[in-house]
């Protein structure tokens, strides 16, 4: 029962973000705020493809942006209300550490 409260904070916290504007959406956005130093965390879809796991995980890594894996691509577009989306950036420091460290508690 931990994880539902978690799982649904997590969401909700991207729509804020979203609304505020401190959100990348889609491989080009999500791409680009990482290379210019704007992204604070990654969240990257469940169903997303190999090779989009690969490739943002190895972005990541290089330039040092936290990297987390969370919920499908249907539900993380729904979230921001957008279309699917494989993966986003949260570029606020604030928002970012409130989303991973609900992430990490729902673990």
């Amino acid at each position: 029962m931990q994880n539902k409260p978690n799982k649904d904070r997590v969401l909700s916290m991207l729509g804020l973000a979203t609304r505020s504007g401190n959100v990348a959406s889609g491989g080009f956005a999500t791409e680009e705020a990482v290379k210019r130093r704007k992204a604070y965390l990654v969240i990257i879809a469940e169903d997303a493809s190999d090779n989009t796991k690969k490739k943002f995980r190895n972005m990541c890594g290089f330039h040092e942006v936290p990297c987390e894996y969370y919920s499908v691509k249907e539900t993380l577009g729904h979230a921001i209300g957008k279309e699917e989306r494989s993966c986003l950036a949260v570029t606020d420091e604030g928002f970012a550490n409130s989303i991973r460290k609900h992430l990490l508690d729902s673990e």
